[in-house]
């Protein structure tokens, strides 16, 4: 029989598989304390939005139909990761809304500005957030990486407000817009166009949107948030590059589905990069 000290010096010597989830916490931070999803919960949550809605017809920011959707959403959000998840988007939207209003009137003199008098329907609800409702709905699950999911959450929605204030920004004050794909000039409002300003402005709302979600407590560590906020910025440069390879090429991919690659790209680089700091062991 083999001695204590001899068989603690063979386990010791046996290498131990690490979770690649392991050092999500030391690189992102705990997870915030999220709502128990019981039935009660969720019914609240119903209830809430469809009060919420009907009062909220009256602000011309969405369409009828388009705040339809975003109860829909809305209830997602509060259900999923509680009132800070879902004060999340209702800030992106604010947001939103707000950059696409500045220099309105210039741009629809220019024929740049966003149809319906820059109110949106269910179609841009969706296509600026499936991505994160999709991520909040799988913090729900037993055993899910929630900082993980979180961080993708927030890069997503990162990216699109990146995309908005970059869009609206450059197509009224670029004064140099180039094509990403050759540097070559094109008009302001092209596919793919990108100007000086229009990609300082994304820098900007990208980090107005983390800033958001630091406040909020679902972004905690400064890895966690130079990750969403640089990520956002990256993800806009690449939805520009389909914009100019593909859209309007391809009959199929509509304006709001590129804003939906967009914001999963975001969110895999940045969960893809986490995992992997994590992985390589880069978190101690």
């Amino acid at each position: 029989m083999r001695s204590a000290p001899l068989r603690f010096l063979l386990l010791s010597a046996v290498p131990v598989p690490v979770s690649p989830f392991t050092g999500l916490e030391a690189l992102l931070g705990a997870p915030p304390l999220l709502p128990a999803q019981t039935l009660q919960h969720w019914m609240l949550a119903l209830v809430l939005h469809g009060l919420l809605i009907s009062l909220a017809q009256r602000f011309p920011l969405l369409t009828r139909a388009g705040w339809v959707h975003a109860g829909v959403l809305g209830t997602l959000l509060w259900g999923a990761l509680g009132w800070r998840g879902w004060l999340a988007v209702v800030g992106y939207l604010a947001l939103g809304s707000l950059v696409t209003r500045l220099g309105f009137r210039q741009k629809q003199r220019q024929g740049l500005a966003e149809a319906r008098g820059g109110r949106r329907g269910p179609e841009n609800v969706w296509g600026s957030a499936a991505t994160g409702a999709v991520l909040a709905l799988l913090t729900t699950l037993p055993g899910a990486p929630v900082p993980l999911l979180l961080l993708g959450f927030g890069a997503s929605f990162a990216a699109k407000l990146a995309d908005t204030c970059g869009s609206e920004i450059g197509k009224r004050w670029g004064r140099h817009t180039v094509l990403i794909t050759s540097l070559r000039p094109v008009p302001a409002g092209t596919e793919g166009a990108i100007s000086l300003e229009g990609t300082g402005a994304s820098l900007v709302g990208s980090a107005v949107m983390v800033l958001v979600l630091k406040l909020l407590g679902l972004l905690g560590t400064a890895p966690a948030l130079l990750l969403a906020l640089w990520v956002g910025v990256l993800a806009t440069l690449l939805e520009s590059w389909i914009g100019a390879t593909l859209q309007g090429r391809v009959a199929w991919l509509t304006n709001e589905l590129v804003n939906g690659i967009q914001t999963l790209l975001a969110a895999l680089i940045a969960m893809g990069l986490a995992w992997g700091a994590v992985a390589l062991g880069l978190t101690a």
